[in-house]
């Protein structure tokens, strides 16, 4: 944090901000600095180099807030006072005396992304392209993006504790576009996380930009997927679509204590079957999604969501776990010092099971294979979902056969979930950024191997699979 930070009186201004009432105020301040690179056409087409300074002051009372944001440090007098003036109720007669909570590093870095020349960065950026480019001649356009950020964020609260939490991030990502007459596919590739640029030697630019084309590649050679009802396979590498889509948002606090979730008023009930069960965990060190402390200065938590098919609590920040009764979670986030922060996932997963993906994949018989799951959207209300899948096969006789293309599952996710018998002992994690009232934050997601014994595939009536 900055010098001039050190010169701020937190409890004064906590306390100016509840002159007029309110049950607790809050200061957050946010340094950031960091790099973007974006490359198309086999040229570089945007090169940004940042560094942001803010500061939000929030008074709450119930479960209303004021709040208010500047990037002037030497105004934050009078932004106590703004949101003062939005209180018209009661006064806070307690003493605020900060305490300053102890620093949880959540991030896995030896190299500083923001210590690395712009020429190395810009190299990497050209070795992923030249790589996508060359890689077949099908290929028709390619786009390489590179980002990396070091934030550091303090939050002052009047219950009583300062914190400071550290936040390295790095992404990079290949997306290739590929064509064959007029059919063209896509392949996406992205690779990040709560890491350092060392990260780029563990993980190749030239790997990244393999794996996003060969699976472009291989789709536009495929066949069309089989339409209809079947048993589907999600690999533990197609990510945590799923368990993100079609039950993390459903369980933010907000959304199901609202009424706007299909689990709403649902714990204590079974929501999954028994070989289910769902944590949110930002304790993991250097995932997308972990952080020391949330952006209220809550420490992060490993959250036990649904328990063996029994949904167990919801995700919260403090206006939330007042309003409706619930421990805090840890998971109160915001995009940047101009928001004000809601719940919101962190790293959210299906944990393993005992079953091996072999096991798993002969149970089925035949049916569809996701290896990787692409985008969607889901209803939260009622848990209906439609997401695409960006590299399937269709599964034969026990095994993993032929690939297929244009395929989509459409499904609910509470009757999804209950159907689950059979989950691998395997976990992979997926990285993304997830959209919520106009802010984004980043996130992880991971699940096992998974058998859905029944779900629509949409595909093409009559290329149906083969009986086993």
């Amino acid at each position: 944090m900055e010098t001039a930070i050190k010169d701020i009186h937190f409890e004064k201004l906590l306390n100016k901000a509840l002159k007029n009432g309110g049950d607790f105020s809050e200061i957050y301040i946010e340094r950031k600095q960091g790099t973007s690179i974006v490359s198309e056409a086999r040229r570089i087409e945007r090169y940004v180099s940042t560094t942001e300074n803010g500061v939000g002051l929030r008074v709450v009372i119930g479960d209303k807030s004021a709040y208010a944001h500047t990037n002037d440090l030497s105004t934050l007098d009078e932004l106590a006072d703004t949101v003062a003036a939005a209180v018209k109720k009661g006064a806070f007669d307690s003493t605020i005396a900060l305490e300053k909570r102890p620093v949880r590093d959540m991030v896995l870095s030896s190299i500083d992304p923001t210590g690395v020349g712009s020429e190395k960065k810009i190299e990497m950026v050209n070795r992923a392209g030249e790589r996508a480019w060359g890689f077949d001649p099908s290929v028709v356009q390619v786009r390489v993006m590179y980002g990396d950020g070091v934030r550091q964020v303090l939050v002052a609260n009047s219950r009583g504790f300062i914190v400071e939490d550290r936040r390295d991030s790095i992404v990079f990502v290949v997306q290739g576009v590929v064509a064959k007459g007029s059919l063209m596919e896509t392949g996406y590739e992205p690779v990040g996380g709560a890491r350092g640029f060392e990260l780029l030697d563990e993980v190749p630019p030239e790997l990244i930009a393999e794996r996003a084309l060969s699976r472009a590649v291989q789709t536009l050679h495929a066949r069309r997927a089989p339409a209809g009802t079947m048993p589907v396979v999600l690999s533990s590498e197609s990510g945590g679509t799923m368990v993100h889509e079609a039950i993390g948002h459903g369980l933010e606090a907000d959304l199901a204590g609202e009424g706007l979730s299909v689990y709403s008023g649902q714990i204590g009930n079974r929501v999954a079957s028994d070989a289910i069960t769902v944590i949110d965990d930002g304790t993991i060190r250097g995932l997308r999604g972990s952080m020391g402390y949330d952006d209220e200065g809550n420490p992060s938590t490993r959250t036990v969501l649904v328990e063996n098919g029994i949904l167990k609590t919801y995700l919260t920040d403090f206006i939330t776990s007042m309003k409706f009764g619930l421990p805090l979670s840890g998971n109160g986030r915001r995009e940047s010092y101009r928001n004000r922060p809601i719940p919101r996932m962190s790293n959210t997963m299906i944990q393993p099971g005992i079953l091996s993906p072999e096991d798993i994949i002969a149970k089925a018989g035949k049916g569809v294979f996701v290896k990787k799951m692409g985008g969607g959207q889901v209803n939260t209300v009622n848990g209906d979902f439609v997401f695409n899948i960006s590299e399937g096969y269709l599964i034969e006789n026990g095994r993993i056969g032929e690939p297929i293309r244009g395929a989509t599952l459409i499904g609910n996710g509470p009757k999804i979930l209950k159907s689950i018998e059979y989950v691998g002992n395997d976990l992979g994690f997926g990285i993304g950024t997830c959209g919520k009232d106009g802010q984004g934050v980043g996130v992880a997601d991971a699940q096992p191997t998974l058998l859905i014994p029944e779900i629509t595939v949409g595909g093409e009536i009559g290329a149906q699979p083969s009986a086993a």
